[in-house]
């Protein structure tokens, strides 16, 4: 699986749709779209972004991915893309996505292309997230923040386009039952909102 494939299939897979420019509409999910006529949370949202880094190995592309550290307010310890809100000083998501991640793992924005986005995904938290797709040259320079990432790790891309890892997993949290994807990999417990995000990347390459 080449970069130059990457963008082809992120480009037609969703054409007649939004096209790929991250700027456009998308369609939306999230993890109600997992229940029968689940509905959406009602709660005020907060719009966000994250990048989805497609790292260019020699091996073959891969995912980079974050681990949070275990004293954050919220999502603490959890596995998430690098991103966060966006911002009165950001242009739109994707200068939010590629703020954010040069904050938390400090890879410089002049090493990813922007290829395309994913749909929108409306967490049960209250963030309205745009997940924006680039490709990044390795090696790559890497300044994780200490107070927000405790490492920095990649996946397979092959691992990830695999429906075997796509598992479903229901639980109780705070009072409800949700329902949510999981990608297991290795020692690494990837659930929620990357896990669905990551689903909804296997869909488009693979569609």
């Amino acid at each position: 699986m080449t970069p130059d494939w990457v963008r082809e299939r992120l480009a037609h897979a969703i054409a007649g749709e939004r096209g790929s420019d991250p700027a456009t509409v998308a369609a939306v999910r999230g993890d109600h779209s997992l229940v029968p006529g689940g509905a959406p949370p009602a709660v005020a949202l907060t719009p966000a972004a994250v990048l989805v880094p497609l790292v260019m190995q020699a091996e073959g592309l891969s995912v980079l991915l974050t681990q949070r550290t275990a004293h954050l307010a919220a999502h603490a310890g959890q596995i998430a893309f690098p991103g966060g809100s966006v911002e009165p000083e950001d242009a739109d998501s994707i200068a939010a996505a590629l703020r954010e991640t040069e904050e938390e793992v400090g890879l410089p924005r002049d090493y990813v292309e922007v290829i395309g986005r994913l749909d929108t995904y409306l967490t049960s938290t209250g963030f309205e997230v745009t997940p924006v797709v680039g490709l990044v040259r390795a090696p790559y320079p890497s300044k994780p923040d200490p107070f927000e990432v405790a490492e920095i790790f990649e996946v397979p891309l092959d691992f990830i386009l695999d429906p075997v890892n796509h598992e479903r997993h229901s639980r109780e949290l705070k009072g409800r039952m949700r329902t949510f994807y999981v990608v297991p990999y290795r020692n690494r417990y990837i659930w929620g909102a990357t896990a669905g995000m990551l689903v909804n990347l296997a869909e488009v390459l693979t569609r």
